[in-house]
């Protein structure tokens, strides 16, 4: 499981990818093809042909880190990307559950409470002290 800061965006490339590519390659990949800026510290997720391995790239601290995973059995469940798209935006549960081997677009999150505005409070009341 990857742990990461909410500043951190993760892309997956549409076209599968050659898996002998390595970070270099990779790199190339991202810059041309992506379009994205591969020192910022985002990941990368790239899938093969057969969709049995996924190579992840991200730039860290002075150098690139390669995160790599082969399924011995069965495919990772990719996200619908639309004809053209060169890469779609996921989040970091999305990316869990894809490793996981979860298929995250059938999967029904709860939506999200926000207080409404009767909820949340106008300002801060303070006690008047006795006699004034």
């Amino acid at each position: 499981m990857l742990t990461l800061p909410a500043a951190v965006r993760i892309f997956i490339g549409s076209n599968p990818i050659d898996m002998r590519k390595s970070i270099d390659g990779l790199q190339a990949v991202v810059e041309a093809e992506l379009q994205e800026d591969a020192y910022s510290g985002h990941l990368f997720v790239f899938v093969s042909r057969r969709a049995d391995r996924v190579k992840i790239l991200a730039w860290d601290k002075g150098g690139f880190v390669l995160f790599y995973k082969r399924l011995e059995r069965g495919q990772f469940k990719l996200p619908h990307i639309d004809q053209g798209t060169m890469a779609v935006e996921i989040d970091a549960t999305q990316l869990a559950m894809l490793l996981d081997g979860i298929e995250y677009g059938r999967v029904r999150r709860p939506k999200k409470w926000e207080p409404s505005q009767t909820d949340r409070p106008t300002g801060r009341q303070v006690d008047k002290p006795p006699g004034a």
